[in-house]
C-alpha cells in the first residue's frame, strides 16, 4: 500500500493553474453529444470522471467501465437510455455497492427499458436505449442531485419534454440549477416553473463552442491551505466571482476563517486576514462537496462547530460522515454526529496517534482535505493517495510547487512472527 509523507514550508505561495471544473466538464460532455455538437469543448477537466465519460460517448462500447466515477455512472444511465443500443455499464467493487435504483426507477418510468445484472438496485446495470417519449416525474427533493441532473439533461431529446416535481425539501439545489444553466446555454428551454417543480421543453440542444471555467471545489484545498499555514499568498487561476458553480459560496465561509478573497484579471488571491470566529455554524444542504474541507479545517483551527444538511455525504465514494469522524479521530479529534446528516464538535479531544495514517476510502476529497493537516501534524500519511486523479490529477504536483516535500512510503508486508516496518523512495 502506497503513503505519501510530507515536509511543510513555513509559508504556502505560489501560482496555480486549478483544473477545470469537473461538475460543468463532465454535464458539457453529455448535453455537447445529445446535441451532437460539432465543436468539442475546451478546458476539459483531465480528471478519472472525465475521462470515462469522454471514453464512453466517443467509443460507444457494448460495455463501459466507469471504474469509480460516480457521476459518470448516474450521468451515462440516463444518457445511455435515449441512445439507440444495447450496453452494459458497471465499474468498481465500491461503485456496485452504490445505491442507483431510484435513478433507473425514475427511467423505466419513462419507458426505459433497464436491468439489474446481478444485484437488484445496484449496478452493473443492461440497457437498451431508444427514443422515450417523457413525462412527468415526481422525485423526493433530498436525493442526489446527480440523479435529478441525469435526468433533465435527457429531457430535449424526450418527445414530450420533461416535468420533474421535487418533494420534500430540496437539496443541493445549485447543482440542478448549474444543469440548468448550461442546458439552456446550449439551447434548450428548461427553467423552474414552480418552488419545486422544472419543465424541460421538447427543445433540442444546438452546438456551440465552450470552454470550462475551472473548478471552485478544488480551489477550497487551497483556501484550506491558507487558513492552516503560517503565511500564504495564493493565486488560483480561471476563477470568476460570478460563477455557475454552488460551491464558489466556500469563499464568503472560509472568510470567515480569516481567509480573504480578492479578485484579480487572472482568478482570484487568496491572504489570511481577520480574527477567527468563536465557532462556526453552517447548512451545506447547497454544498456537501466543501463538508470535509470545513470539518477538517475547522478542527485543525480548534474552532467548534456545527454542520447541517449532511445527508447526502452517505451515499458518496465512501460514507463520508463516519469516514470524517474516524479519520479525526486518529487526529485527537472527537466529532459527533446527529441522524445522518449533522457533524458538530464542541471541542473534545483524545490522544492523537503518534503516526496517523489517514484512509482515504477510494475518495479523492479525503485526501485533499487531510493533506493539508501536515502543516499541523508532520507525522501524518496520506494512503492511497492516487485516489485524487478523480477530481483534481496534479493536486500533489501542486503542493510540491508552493514547497511541501512529498515521499513515498512503501509498507512491507512480513511474516506474522516478524514486526512490519516501511521502505521509503523519494
Amino acid at each position: 500500500m502506497k503513503r505519501y509523507l510530507f515536509t511543510t514550508p513555513s509559508s504556502v505561495k505560489g501560482t496555480i493553474k486549478l483544473p477545470a471544473s469537473k461538475s460543468i466538464s463532465n454535464r458539457v460532455l453529455i448535453i455537447n453529444a445529445l446535441g451532437k455538437g460539432t465543436y468539442p469543448p475546451e478546458n476539459l477537466s483531465d480528471c478519472d470522471d472525465t475521462k470515462v465519460l469522454i471514453q464512453a460517448i466517443a467509443q460507444g462500447k457494448q460495455l463501459i467501465n466507469i471504474m469509480a466515477a460516480g457521476t459518470a455512472m448516474r450521468f451515462l444511465t440516463a444518457y445511455l437510455s435515449v441512445i439507440p443500443g444495447e450496453r452494459t455499464i458497471t465499474g468498481t467493487e465500491r461503485m456496485q455497492q452504490r445505491p442507483i435504483q431510484i435513478l433507473v426507477n425514475a427511467l423505466r418510468a419513462l419507458n426505459a427499458t433497464i436491468d439489474y445484472a446481478d444485484t437488484e438496485g445496484f449496478p452493473p446495470l443492461h440497457i437498451q436505449g431508444g427514443v422515450l417519449e417523457g413525462k412527468e416525474l415526481t422525485l423526493q427533493g433530498n436525493i442526489s442531485s446527480q440523479y435529478i441532473s441525469a435526468l433533465l439533461m435527457i429531457g430535449p431529446v424526450l418527445k414530450n419534454g420533461l416535468t420533474v416535481r421535487l418533494s420534500g425539501e430540496i437539496i443541493s439545489r445549485p447543482y440542478i440549477n448549474l444543469t440548468l444553466h448550461l442546458m439552456n446555454d446550449f439551447g434548450a428551454e428548461a427553467s423552474w416553473t414552480a418552488a419545486d417543480t422544472i419543465y424541460v421543453a421538447p427543445v433540442p440542444y444546438k452546438s456551440l463552442q465552450f470552454t470550462v471555467e475551472s473548478d471552485w471545489s478544488a480551489a477550497s484545498y487551497w483556501y484550506q491551505l491558507a487558513a492552516l499555514a503560517p503565511e500564504a499568498d495564493l493565486v488560483l487561476t480561471g476563477l470568476f466571482h460570478k460563477s455557475y458553480q454552488g460551491d464558489s459560496r466556500g469563499a464568503e465561509i472560509f472568510s470567515r476563517l480569516g481567509v480573504q478573497t480578492e479578485y484579480i484579471p487572472q482568478g482570484i488571491r487568496l491572504r489570511k486576514s481577520g480574527d477567527l470566529p468563536s465557532r462556526l455554524d453552517e447548512d451545506f444542504i447547497d454544498i456537501p462537496d466543501l463538508a470535509q474541507t470545513f470539518v477538517v479545517t475547522c478542527a485543525l483551527l480548534n474552532i467548534p462547530f456545527r454542520f447541517t444538511g449532511l445527508q447526502s455525504l452517505k451515499i458518496k465514494e465512501t460514507d463520508r460522515i463516519a469516514a470524517l469522524r474516524t479519520e479525526l479521530k486518529k487526529l485527537g479529534y472527537l466529532i459527533s454526529e446527529e441522524n445522518d446528516s449533522v457533524l458538530f464538535w464542541n471541542g473534545e479531544r483524545c490522544k492523537p496517534q503518534a503516526i496517523p495514517v489517514i484512509h482515504t476510502y477510494e475518495d479523492h476529497r479525503m485526501a485533499m482535505a487531510f493533506a493539508p493537516a501536515a502543516l499541523r501534524f508532520p507525522s501524518i500519511r496520506i494512503a492511497e493517495p492516487q485516489v485524487v486523479t478523480k477530481s483534481y490529477p496534479t493536486y500533489w504536483d501542486h503542493l510540491r510547487q508552493v514547497g511541501f516535500g512529498i515521499r513515498i512510503e512503501t509498507e512491507i508486508k512480513f511474516p506474522k512472527q516478524t514486526d512490519s516496518s516501511a521502505s521509503l523512495e523519494n
